[in-house]
């Protein structure tokens, strides 16, 4: 059968086009029941005795949720108790619509062969399918789409025996149910009858009815303004549009930023509870801004909500005017209110359980492992079980009348402090997809065994004869790149890199593609790898192993001996690497001067080559900064830490580092004339001045003059940056100088007009060397590929805005990969210092706050807080001067670069945020305790959490 519709629409030059929208119906969908006797079935997925436990159904069913429930109670529908469920077609794609993060759980949930799950097509079945009435609402539509398929279902599976249940929580939708004589239920009711498994209704999302119930009718907060409002005040300008950014170390404070017209942004304060007015980190706000009189400055008061819960009253307590005395020591900053939320982007949030004093209480407060986001009032009746254990909890929505968002349980993650528990937070709370990859992604995979066949050859060179080898750290198996170096006839020198063909083995568009796409990059952890690419790929046919054949992309130059390029040649190809080697054996190689052997001689070539690049690009102003990474070495079989050392970095690092730089810029000058559009690139954008201030007056103390006017006044001016005495300076200073950078970002060249990359001194960059681990490159490969005439082309590739739309999310994924990496080494820090007891070290001071000193250890590449002052008791006098910056603690005063002493330990008295402390032992100041901190009472929260 097919229903057609027919209307007219003006196009832009002026005519008028008519569309044909068509409509297929059919008599063939099965229902998907193994006890059905009518349909043809295909397959079967739902059961034919399918009971469970229940005191409202205590006969076989199938449940069929509406939209709503399944956008609001995903968290129990997932429970494997919750099995043969119907999912109208309906019903998937008005979640589509309305929430991408819950369709993927929907649609994951589907694919879950054992959750039973069918989902049944009754928009396109002849008996299920309806027209939209007149004056009748799309929802009210889809309501009674949902309830149509649900009488065809009951009618259908009657002669069986089994009954079909609707559960909506809709009011409406329920009574029109029941007029049709449909056997329905409130979800919670249905929930709360599963007899078997009373843990269920900690799950629920709150109702309106529940809410009600739990707050209190004084009205603690302004109204949000209605959403057709907010859009007027942003248009005449009344209100601005902003993500809300909470503060860690004041949950009194926020910062709005708002986008302007180019790439300016604007930052609004917001002080005080009634002005962030219930916003949650990374919500999308509409803010007012305050008279300029009323203009404050940020706070300089550390305040942590991690008492006990405060009572939903609003009166001006001690803490909001603490932060009002603060806040009027200077000048103002945009100062705001918020006025309306346009977008929640709350997420399921990990932390721990505050269980309530009440006796036989339900009502508990959580507590959530990032400090940004307010606690959460939650309803359980397993607070005993669940004292001491990492769990999730989902917000259900913050109503005015609570000083608390409310929310449910949705699951334990296990034990606080156990690695496996600690871990698997650290990637949930930074969105680091770390599932098993599916069934569906797995079959776009190669079939094993696999070789090269005569069709890969075709458009490659074949480069198996030349003498390529990699160097990488000890242990890589995902190895992306390889080199090789040869003298030719003429005199002059080739010189090839050799990147891993991943765009061979994942095509565009395919499940495989997409899953890569979202990763965005593989994230690296202490001890542990979370992989882009299914590990087929990632440490087997994509690793350029040595002595097997690998499919690679090349980019092979003609050089003289001073390393100016006369060639440039891209070429897709096939190679054998004739050595993986650590940078460790490389540089041992080419310092052996008895080594005359094809791969050394290669090696040194490149290592000669390479200084004169690096030389090169420093003198065009390239920026050498420093930070201190470190390595664990883990025990084998407890995976502990039981050593920790800063990474060494030898000349080899250097090598490679040169190659692959240079190799990113030829392939970003090839692709952006081809596509000037639509070329993937990345950039460092120039610090604004303000960002020096730290570094001018660090080196200003030491009578040290930096210039910071362009990338290479600052590079020459920390190259002859020296103390007498003090040989370490340099480096402190070139950490300092890092911190004052900005963020290198990926854009298409299409959207943007500044290409520069600051930190390397090139007008152009981009990322081709790292396909295994980063989604970018793979991108980079598919154009130079079509810009070679290797590869064709595809609609997305060419897609300007698609290809900016995939940078904010590989920019996303980059900076969450980073800052889950240095939780990683974080938890690793303090697992290694957990054994060790109290260790006396010397470090160097970093920075200089008001009450504070912060300590870098450079033997641990670690930093510390030094507290002077304690709410507890009484502390040293304490004499701040900004301009130094300079903090006098009794008779001692403190500078930037001083060197001093401190005694580390973990401090585990909060088990969720347990922490380095670091306490001064030289220089001496009377008054001020160094003992250990099981013997000292408990301190303020620190204001960098370690």
């Amino acid at each position: 059968m097919l229903k057609s519709k027919t209307f007219v629409k003006k196009t832009r030059a002026g005519g008028v086009m008519k569309i044909v929208r068509e409509h297929y119906l059919r008599d063939d969908i099965w229902c998907g029941s193994e006890a059905c006797r009518e349909c043809k079935q295909e397959s079967t997925v739902l059961q034919a005795d399918a009971c469970i436990e229940s005191n409202l159904c205590p006969y076989p069913h199938y449940v069929v949720p509406d939209t709503n429930v399944v956008l609001h109670q995903i968290d129990v529908l997932e429970d494997p108790v919750i099995r043969n469920v119907i999912i109208l077609q309906t019903v998937l794609q008005e979640v589509r619509h309305r929430s991408a993060p819950v369709y993927k759980r929907l649609k994951d949930m589907i694919q879950a062969k054992e959750k039973l799950v069918y989902t049944f097509t009754n928009e396109h079945h002849r008996e299920t399918y309806i027209e939209r009435e007149q004056g009748e609402s799309a929802n009210d539509r889809n309501d009674r789409a949902i309830r149509v398929a649900v009488k065809w279902y009951s009618q259908h599976l009657k002669a069986d025996g089994l009954k079909v249940v609707l559960l909506t929580d809709d009011q409406g939708n329920k009574e029109k149910a029941e007029e049709n004589s449909l056997v329905v239920y409130k979800f919670d009711e249905y929930v709360k009858n599963l007899t078997a498994n009373p843990e269920l209704v900690d799950r629920l999302a709150l109702s309106k009815d529940d809410k009600a119930e739990i707050i209190s009718s004084k009205v603690l907060f302004p109204e949000h303004l209605p959403l057709s409002k907010i859009q007027s005040g942003i248009k005449s300008g009344t209100f601005l549009q902003g993500t809300f950014k909470a503060s860690r170390d004041n949950y009194l404070e926020a910062t709005v930023f708002v986008q302007g017209d180019g790439a300016e942004s604007t930052e609004v304060l917001i002080q005080g509870l009634q002005n962030l007015n219930r916003a949650v980190h990374q919500d999308v706000v509409a803010v007012q801004l305050l008279p300029r009189n009323q203009w404050v400055s940020p706070s300089s008061v550390v305040l942590q909500d991690d008492g006990a819960a405060k009572d939903d009253d609003m009166d001006e307590d001690e803490e909001e005017k603490a932060l009002r005395i603060s806040a009027a020591e200077a000048a103002g900053k945009p100062t705001g209110k918020i006025v309306g939320i346009i977008k929640r982007n709350w997420r399921p949030f990990c932390g721990m359980l505050n269980v309530s004093q009440i006796k036989e209480s339900t009502r508990h407060l959580f507590t959530p492992a990032d400090r940004r986001i307010p606690r959460i009032r939650i309803e359980t009746r397993q607070a005993s079980t669940l004292v001491g254990q990492r769990i999730m909890v989902a917000i259900d929505g913050w109503p005015k009348n609570s000083r608390y968002p409310n929310g449910h349980f949705v699951r334990s993650l296990g034990s606080a402090g156990e690695k496996g528990t600690e871990e698997a937070v650290l990637l949930l709370e930074h969105d680091v997809p770390h599932q098993a990859f599916s069934q569906n992604v797995l079959s776009f995979l190669p079939k094993m065994p696999w070789g090269i066949t005569p069709e890969d050859m075709v458009k490659r060179q074949d480069l198996r004869h030349l003498t390529v080898c990699s160097v990488d750290p000890p242990g890589c198996t995902d190895i992306d790149d390889a080199l090789h170096c040869r003298e030719l006839e003429n005199g002059n020198l080739e010189v090839g890199v050799h990147i891993a063909d991943v765009s061979h083995f994942i095509r565009p568009g395919n499940a495989l593609d997409k899953e890569a796409a979202n990763r965005g990059t593989t994230v690296y952890l202490c001890g542990k790898r979370i992989d882009m690419v299914p590990e087929l790929l990632s440490s087997n046919l994509c690793s350029l192993r040595s002595n097997v054949e690998r499919l690679a992309f090349s980019c092979i130059w003609e050089m003289n001996h001073n390393a100016e390029i006369l060639k440039t040649q891209f070429t897709k190809s096939v190679i054998n690497s004739k050595a993986s080697l650590t940078y460790a054996e490389a540089q041992m190689r080419i310092d052996d001067t008895n080594k005359k052997d094809d791969i050394t001689e290669s090696l040194r070539g490149l290592n000669k080559l390479a200084k004169i690049l690096k030389r090169k690009r420093i003198e065009n102003g390239a920026l050498t900064l420093s930070s201190l990474e470190v390595r664990f070495h883990i025990d084998s079989e407890t995976h502990d830490p039981i050593d920790l050392q800063t990474k060494e970095l030898m000349e080899t690092n250097s090598m490679v580092e040169e190659f692959m730089l240079l190799a990113n810029i030829s392939v970003a000058q090839k692709i952006y004339d081809e596509f000037p559009d639509c070329a993937l690139l990345r950039k460092h954008p120039a610090p604004p001045p303000s960002n020096y201030d730290i570094l001018l007056k660090a080196a200003k103390s030491m009578n040290v003059e930096i210039h910071t006017d362009s990338a290479k006044a600052l590079a020459d001016s920390l190259d002859v940056a020296k103390v007498d005495g003090f040989s370490y300076f340099n480096t402190l200073l070139r950490i300092l100088a890092t911190r004052c950078m900005m963020q290198a970002v990926y854009f298409c060249s299409g959207m943007d007009s500044d290409f520069h990359h600051y930190g390397l001194a090139s007008p152009i960059y981009t990322h081709f060397t790292s396909p295994i681990r980063r989604y970018a490159d793979i991108i980079v490969h598919r154009l130079l590929a079509v810009a070679i005439g290797a590869d064709i082309t595809y609609p997305d590739l060419m897609d300007k805005h698609k290809q900016s739309a995939l940078c904010n999310n590989l920019n996303y994924r980059h900076k969450m990969s980073q800052y889950a990496q240095r939780a990683s080494v974080a938890f690793h820090t303090q697992l290694f210092f957990k054994s060790r007891g109290i260790l006396n070290e010397e470090g160097f001071v970093l920075f200089v706050r008001k009450n504070a000193i912060i300590v870098l250890i450079p033997k641990f590449g670690l930093e510390g807080t030094v507290f002077f002052d304690s709410k507890d008791k009484a502390g040293p006098s304490l004499v701040f001067d900004e301009e130094g910056p300079t903090l006098k603690v009794e008779q001692t005063t403190f500078h930037i670069f001083d060197k001093v002493k401190v005694t580390i330990s973990l401090d585990d008295s909060n088990i969720q945020h347990q922490k380095i402390r670091m306490a001064l032992t030289e220089p001496v100041i009377p008054g001020v305790s160094v003992a250990a901190p099981d013997v000292e009472p408990q301190a303020k929260k620190p204001k960098v959490d370690h």
